[in-house]
């Protein structure tokens, strides 16, 4: 069994369209190596600080990362770990690529949707504004279903519907 610490740069393209690692950030990795009769069993941790937008308000987000990851790299050699819907990774020429499994676990640990706080208002839909910037923000919008009511609020009443509320004077006989 042998310990690994090493801070190594990131590799392109390691998150989603939202968040992510940029390329060349640190990842601080913690790994232990581990000869086993199939392979070798690669487990440890990793750390680092992902980068990208709110989904709520589109103000920058960065957030600590720290993940778990465990893989089992087979020598060449050995048919009994080879499955036909399972990916194998290999040891090659005494050699394990761990890019793979990084990307494999960094993105299963990112937010799906990040957000800058918790409780995040975002942005106006109307105008863009800012929420958190201004929480009384607010936009005079009448409901469409009464849209035809403000030419009578605006205009006093439409021409040609008089409606006159003078008593009826007439008596029956």
């Amino acid at each position: 069994m042998r310990k690994v610490s090493r801070s190594v740069p990131a590799p392109a393209g390691l998150g989603t369209e939202v968040i992510g690692i940029p390329e060349g950030a640190d990842i601080e990795l913690k790994l232990r190596l581990e000869a086993v009769m199939e392979g070798v069993l690669v487990s440890g941790s990793l750390s680092a600080v992902a980068i990208g937008e709110c989904i709520r308000c589109l103000e920058e987000v960065r957030l600590p990362l720290g993940t778990q990851l465990a893989e089992l790299f087979s020598y060449p050699e050995n048919r009994v770990a080879e499955d036909e819907n399972e990916e194998v990774r290999r040891v090659e020429a005494d050699l394990i690529n761990l890019e793979p499994t990084l990307r494999d676990a960094v993105v299963l640990a990112l937010p799906f949707q990040p957000v800058c706080r918790e409780d995040c208002p975002g942005l106006c839909s109307e105008c863009g504004a800012l929420l958190a910037d201004d929480p009384e923000h607010t936009h005079e919008t009448a409901d469409p279903r009464w849209a035809a009511l403000q030419g009578i609020l605006a205009d006093g009443m439409p021409s040609g519907s008089a409606v006159t509320s003078e008593p009826n004077d007439e008596k029956e006989s």
